[in-house]
């Protein structure tokens, strides 16, 4: 959970310094890398329920 809280903090700060500095494009960019890490961590656990099939 504690995890969770900092991630949230996190974005709340790229939120912050977009809206600060006017940088829109890093937004899709922050949002980009959060996919791709959660497709990277939802794949490596269902990789052992496909080997078994």
């Amino acid at each position: 959970m504690r995890f969770l809280k900092h991630l949230g903090i996190l974005l709340k700060e790229f939120g912050e310094f977009a809206w600060h500095n006017k940088a829109w494009w890093i937004i899709p960019v922050v949002l980009i890398l959060l996919l791709l890490a959660f497709l990277v961590v939802a794949g490596q656990t269902a990789a052992p329920f496909i080997y078994t099939l």
